[in-house]
């Protein structure tokens, strides 16, 4: 698969998570005790322009290539993770699985410290 296919594959991610999360907070919005929806949209669209900044920064040659997709697709699976978890609390009663949201934020965490060594590595010249 081409860095541009990826590329491509991330924006459309992107793309999903921020309408989830622009859907996600109208229902919060308009549902009473909705609290749980506001921090799932929230970390949604906040990853979703994270990974849309990650691929500029690989694109342009700032972050390194294979870290910096590894930190962008992991802020797809960590806000998957954590916002499916709160969101399935909300309407369900119960979580996606146990520990699912600290699984999404941990990874989160780390993806950040992934961009950010991915920003540090050195690139050839």
């Amino acid at each position: 698969m081409t860095r541009f296919s990826l590329f491509r594959i991330l924006v459309i991610l992107a793309g999903v998570m921020g309408a989830d999360g622009v859907i996600l907070a109208a229902a919060s919005a308009h549902q009473p005790d909705a609290t749980r929806l506001a921090s799932a949209s929230s970390m949604l669209l906040f990853h979703a322009a994270a990974i849309l900044g990650a691929v500029a920064l690989i694109e342009r040659g700032v972050a390194h290539l294979q870290i910096g997709l590894t930190a962008a697709f992991g802020f797809v699976v960590a806000a998957a993770l954590f916002a499916g978890d709160l969101t399935l609390r909300q309407y369900v009663g119960h979580g996606l699985f146990t520990m699912a949201a600290p699984t999404g934020g941990t990874l989160l965490i780390l993806s950040w410290l992934a961009l950010a060594v991915s920003a540090a590595w050195p690139r050839p010249t």
